[in-house]
């Protein structure tokens, strides 16, 4: 009995995520997918009545290859670099390293002025590792409190800030459904941009509410986490790869990168509930210059300097502005 349960319970769950798979990413009409999907359904409902008459049991033998042969069309779902692009994905990142100096390729550096008009520029910027001095973390929100996008700034004095983004290399046409994330709906694309580009475009023209951190790390594990994010942005130009909504997103490649600079670093809910990294943060001491979280929140929040800036000069001064742990100088 105890067996009949558990793989009734099997059944259930290969139903329900092969009816998504199939209306998320069969290359067919939508119609044929609702079919598709809806045929799925109807021969794993024939299989769980297997499991209590015998003379349904043909409709369990059918399930079980129509698995095999579901399981064998999902493996060959494969990543890919070339496809219709979106214009801010068309262009990925790639780094050379020569001793103390990055070269990066294809960094974004693109004018917004609203989500369709923009001058499109891709840029490439050398950046010399003795010259590191700060790390930043953006998080910017878009609805819940609890999921917000991270970005990582470094900065190099003189108002020279790199910023790296794990995106999701949209196509074009494409819509984000985070269900779809766990489908192989998007690949990743990891991008290098300016602080104009990637911080002003989430506030100015996205509408989204965004805060600024100052992570203080030792400046050898911040050169480590640097070359770590050129290494990775080469390996998915080399080697492609789908974004996941849970192990392949903003936040757990940060933190798959931070884990091999800091041993020991403490796996935390809050690493894929990226909407409260502050408090992670907090935690791991790596903030200075307030008492709690909720001060590093109300003082780290740039929205509002950001919007009232527009597109004047002195974007990196004005987000500072006030953000604890900052020299005001």
């Amino acid at each position: 009995m105890t067996a009949s349960i558990l793989l009734g319970i099997t059944i259930a769950l290969v139903a329900a995520w092969g009816a998504l798979a199939l209306w998320i990413r069969a290359p067919l009409s939508l119609t044929a997918r609702a079919l598709l999907a809806l045929a799925w359904l109807i021969l794993a409902l024939a299989a769980l009545a297997a499991l209590a008459w015998p003379a349904w049991r043909p409709a369990g033998y059918a399930f079980a290859l129509a698995t095999l042969a579901l399981a064998l069309w999902w493996l060959r779902i494969r990543p890919s670099n070339n496809r219709q692009w979106m214009p801010e994905v068309a262009r990925q990142t790639v780094g050379d390293i020569d001793g103390d100096l990055v070269t990066l390729h294809n960094v974004r550096n693109f004018e917004w002025r609203t989500r369709t008009d923009y001058t499109p520029r891709w840029e490439t910027r050398r950046y010399a590792l003795s010259e590191l001095q700060s790390v930043d973390v953006a998080l910017s929100y878009w609805g819940r409190l609890a999921i917000a996008h991270a970005l990582v700034s470094f900065g190099f004095g003189q108002d020279r800030y790199v910023v790296f983004s794990v995106e999701i290399r949209r196509k074009e046409g494409d819509n984000f459904s985070e269900i779809g994330g766990f489908f192989k709906q998007y690949e990743l694309s990891l991008i290098a941009s300016t602080e104009e580009d990637s911080l002003r475009v989430r506030t100015n023209v996205r509408g989204e509410d965004s805060y600024l951190y100052r992570i203080h790390m030792p400046l050898d594990n911040a050169r480590s986490l640097l070359l770590a994010y050129v290494k990775r942005a080469n390996q998915l130009h080399d080697k492609p790869r789908f974004y996941h909504t849970l192990t392949g997103n903003c936040t757990t490649i940060v933190f798959q990168m931070a884990r091999r600079i800091v041993p020991g670093l403490p796996l935390d809910y809050r690493q894929l509930a990226s909407g409260y990294l502050p408090e992670y943060f907090f935690d791991l001491h790596v903030l200075q210059g307030a008492h709690s979280a909720a001060q590093y929140r109300k003082q780290g929040r740039y929205t509002d300097r950001a919007r009232a800036l527009g597109n004047a000069p002195g974007f990196s001064q004005t987000i500072r502005q006030g953000v604890p742990g900052i020299d005001p100088a």
